[in-house]
């Protein structure tokens, strides 16, 4: 019983290690999938923006759809320049978590063999 509970402290960390990990590769991953939505809507935006003619365009006055519009199509890079790169830098921030994990796992099991080793004596 003794053994158990020295052993709750590592494992709780060891636990916390693993679901933090999982996490931030799984809210990669679903960045990186929302990218592929937001292109598609970006196309369309600039379609629909540049199939008009380059005098309706620049006639347009200031505050109406039109401005909006190219507003939204100016900020569009920068929104997926985000979802791509912070959804990359969570994958590798849940990889070097499970790698810590496992670095963790290797170094507590020469202390619990020492420890069983005596324990056995």
């Amino acid at each position: 019983m003794q053994n158990m509970k020295q052993m709750m402290v590592p494992l709780l960390v060891l636990a916390a290690l693993v679901v933090t990990a999982i996490s931030f590769a799984w809210q990669g991953t679903a960045m990186h999938a929302q990218v592929t939505a937001e292109e598609a809507k970006f196309h369309a935006l600039q379609s629909s923006y540049f199939s008009l003619a380059k005098v309706e365009r620049e006639a347009a006055p200031t505050g109406s759809d039109l401005n909006k519009q190219l507003v939204q199509i100016q900020n569009y890079p920068s929104e997926l320049l985000r979802l791509k790169l912070v959804g990359v830098g969570k994958i590798l921030d849940g990889i070097f978590l499970a790698l810590l994990s496992i670095a963790f796992l290797l170094f507590m099991m020469p202390i619990r063999l020492a420890k069983l080793i005596r324990e056995g004596r």
